[in-house]
């Protein structure tokens, strides 16, 4: 498809919607904005496997649990594998923190918010997409795989210092995980033929993702929550304007499409659409993810 701002889809309300018989994999489904769209596409009649930390919907009727700790590639390789791909039909990577004043260091020596934020999505999409959507009939509905983040708001991103071993800057790191992201999209988009991959822009929605943020100094948190608080939506609204979005028939074989908060299609970030770029920062963000795997095996 031509990577523009030309995707349109006729909105419907939440309610509206007949999800019996789908099959749903929320990916940080356990809080925030994962949570909130499990519960309604399971309210909708949709199958959900929730995956995350903690299981707070114990005993939900529709609703299933894969634990696990996606700041751990290990982790995240083994969700992927476990993840029937070949039979579901949407896949949200929701899984999100952001970077604190201070480098910090998961247990298999990547950077927190590196490797939650980003590399565990790289993992589970590399794991899962060979496997969406084969051998489904050529007339029936491709999976949809999105991929949540800041798509198109002019992050690049760099390729030299992925783990900010040699430099660290919360900002720095960060934009590279709105980077990577948005290039899983556009590079997924070419790379999984059996597939729809979409980017998703949720804006300010009151989580907790940016509880790190200036660190243990609340006020100044306090302070940022206060300012936005009046463009900034729950996550149960956000659920309700996006989950028509993510089951649209309108987005059949629109792959690579990005969207903003209200569910409007948004334009590439100029330079990520440069396949030689995308080609050395994802070849860079595959070693990273692959260094701590391989390291973690050896220490077994």
């Amino acid at each position: 498809m031509k990577r523009d701002e030309t995707v349109n889809w006729r909105r419907v309300d939440a309610s509206s919607l007949d999800l019996a018989g789908r099959k749903a994999v929320v990916v940080g489904g356990t809080g925030g904005i994962g949570r909130a769209i499990g519960h309604l596409l399971v309210a909708r009649g949709a199958g959900v496997t929730v995956v995350g930390r903690t299981m707070r919907d114990a005993g939900l009727p529709g609703l299933d649990f894969i634990e696990a700790d996606l700041s751990l590639m290990r982790e995240a390789k083994r969700v992927g594998a476990e993840l029937p791909a070949d039979r579901v039909d949407l896949v949200v990577l929701t899984t999100g923190i952001m970077a604190g004043p201070n480098r910090e260091l998961t247990a298999e020596g990547i950077e927190r918010d590196t490797a939650v934020s980003y590399l565990s999505r790289l993992v589970i999409l590399r794991e899962i997409g060979p496997r969406l959507g084969k051998g489904r009939a050529p007339d029936t509905e491709r999976p949809r795989v999105f991929i949540m983040g800041f798509p198109g708001t002019g992050q690049v991103g760099s390729a030299e210092d992925l783990n900010a071993e040699d430099t660290y800057s919360k900002w720095a790191v960060h934009s590279n995980t709105v980077a990577g992201n948005e290039m899983l999209v556009l590079d997924g988009a070419a790379r999984y033929r059996d597939a729809d991959i979409f980017g998703l822009n949720p804006g300010f929605v009151k989580t907790n993702i940016r509880t790190n943020l200036f660190g243990s100094n609340t006020f100044l948190l306090a302070l940022m929550e206060g300012a936005t608080r009046f463009m900034t939506a729950s996550p149960e609204t956000y659920a309700e304007r996006i989950v028509p979005l993510l089951v649209s028939p309108d987005l059949e074989r629109r792959s690579g499409a990005l969207f903003n908060n209200r569910g409007d299609a948004v334009a590439p970030t100029p330079g990520l659409t440069d396949q030689s770029y995308m080609r050395k920062f994802l070849a860079a963000s595959e070693a990273l993810a692959e260094r701590a795997l391989t390291q973690q095996a050896s220490a077994h």
